[in-house]
């Protein structure tokens, strides 16, 4: 495989001029016409918006993170092997529900379903199961699971259906939603790659929204956690590599401008740490994150999967240097290094494993 950097022995690749390359950019304006075919067929648009107006109710950075402790972002990763109780002490140790006054709130719990492979290459049922029957615990009056499947991979419902997504959303009380049948609110934001975002309407119908990714790594984005997650929110003509295909992971980043989630939980029951989005290898971590702040929510799932030692991008770089973390600082939507959030971390179970791993994610994070 031909290096990027300008290393004794190395060969640079010159965007534009290799045979992959041109295949890719080819493959891409394919699937750029595909995605202008589909539109119409996809949802329809509602109202335009303003980036002021759609904030609202979702406010960027961490000015609107309740769960902030000292003036630092809390992260919660509790380690175990009972989900249910997994899930609740990790949104206990952030400071609970209690800040989102849920009681009669519509909630949508936003998984990853980009495809029909089961977790970690989608977000384990289990977890969203056990997320909604908690929303539910805590007095919310309706709580709906929703999300929209890539592009190439046909139907959303298809997808719950073969992930399990759609039986245990159900099991739960919760209500499924195919954001490609809906209508799609446009709003402004002041990106450098994008002025516009074409929201689902169900970020904007509902009075909370809980983003529930899973931890894993992706070979075109660099990762896929919190930020990442947002995509299956947007429309499918505003995917990354259709806007810029050279600037995929700062394209993520400007995303998130368009809304902010009231509360993370990430999926580390089980982790991709080589390959992704599709397929890749996988470990059992055993884990879930919970934090109010998408970055820095990201960086300690980035260096669970650095821990491993298997991807290669992060083996030399520090969490902090991955393209989506650093735009997503650069546009101040949530913390921008290690001082300004504190993780805070449980086992259940007593493991050494566990308490090793934090370690080095610890380290990790600080550098």
């Amino acid at each position: 495989m031909a290096k990027r950097n300008g290393a004794p022995g190395s060969r640079i690749i010159q965007r534009g001029f290799t045979a992959m390359e041109f295949g890719r950019r080819i493959f891409l304006q394919i699937l750029s016409v595909a995605a202008a075919a589909l539109g119409p067929f996809r949802g329809a648009y509602g109202a335009d918006v303003s980036r002021k107006d759609s904030m609202k109710k979702l406010e960027p950075g961490k000015t609107a993170d309740p769960y902030v402790r000292g003036g630092k972002s809390l992260v919660a990763a509790v380690g175990g092997k009972d989900l249910p109780s997994m899930v609740r002490k990790a949104i206990s140790m952030i400071g609970g529900f209690g800040p989102l006054a849920l009681k009669g709130k519509s909630v949508l719990v936003k998984p990853n379903v980009v495809g029909a492979n089961r977790h970690p290459t989608t977000t384990n049922p289990a977890v969203v199961s056990e997320v909604a029957r908690a929303l539910y615990e805590e007095g919310a009056g309706k709580v709906f699971v929703g999300d929209m499947s890539a592009l190439v991979r046909g139907s959303t419902k298809r997808n719950m259906e073969r992930t399990g997504m759609l039986a245990a959303a159900r099991d739960a009380g919760a209500e499924p939603i195919y954001f490609e049948d809906h209508k799609w609110v446009k709003v402004k934001i002041d990106g450098k790659y994008m002025k516009e975002v074409s929201v689902t309407e169900w970020m904007f119908k509902v009075d909370k929204v809980v983003n529930l990714p899973v931890i894993k790594t992706h070979e075109y984005a660099g990762y896929s956690i919190c930020l990442k997650n947002f995509v299956g929110a947007t429309h499918l003509s505003q995917r990354p590599y259709l806007v810029n295909p050279l600037h995929w992971e700062e394209v993520v980043a400007e995303l998130n401008l368009a809304y902010r989630p009231d509360l993370n939980i990430a999926d580390g029951t089980k982790v991709m740490v080589e390959g992704g989005p599709w397929e890749g290898s996988a470990e059992e971590a055993g884990l879930i994150l919970a934090s109010g702040d998408r970055i820095a929510c990201d960086v300690v799932g980035l260096a669970i999967i650095k821990a491993y030692g298997r991807w290669k991008r992060l083996l030399s770089t520090s969490p902090w240097e991955m393209g989506q973390v650093k735009r997503a600082v650069e546009l101040g939507l949530g913390s921008a290094n290690m001082q300004e959030m504190d993780l805070v971390a449980a086992s259940l179970d007593g493991s050494p494993a566990f308490e090793s791993l934090m370690g080095k994610v610890k380290s990790f994070i600080s550098s």
